[in-house]
């Protein structure tokens, strides 16, 4: 309850401290849940990004390397009256990679729907081995 007013509790603590310490600059590193199932021929990953538009979320794939990021920057311009006692929803950073290896590349899916983020990842289909007749000579 102390921490939701300006008054807090005069004591040491310290991962209070290193949490004071590590977001001095207003960044924040966020978690993000993602859960993946495994359906018949592909797989589904959902990830959960509330507060995040479409615009702030960017998927780059490179190699066998897929990499989910999402960035969220506040206006600096604040049109509101008064002033904040404690602002904490300035500035919000993802960033999480995942090996696709096995994965059809050319037909991975997105969609963003309600701060879910759901991409449908297809399976590498078996290549056939290639069979043909040897000439005997």
């Amino acid at each position: 309850m102390y921490g939701l007013t300006p008054f807090e509790r005069n004591f040491f603590d310290p991962f209070n401290e290193f949490d004071k310490n590590f977001a001095k600059n207003g960044a924040q590193v966020i978690a993000c849940r993602t859960d993946i199932r495994e359906d018949n021929d592909k797989f589904i990953m959902e990830s959960e990004l509330p507060g995040f538009e479409k615009e702030d979320i960017a998927i780059d794939i490179n190699g066998k390397s897929l990499t989910l990021r999402a960035e969220h920057k506040s206006d600096s311009e604040n049109k509101k009256e008064g002033r904040y006692i404690r602002r904490e929803r300035s500035y919000s950073t993802y960033e999480r990679s995942f090996d696709i290896s096995g994965i059809d590349t050319e037909k991975i899916t997105a969609d963003y729907k309600n701060g879910i983020l759901t991409m449908v990842l297809p399976k590498k289909q078996p290549e056939a081995p290639a069979s043909r007749r040897l000439q005997i000579n």
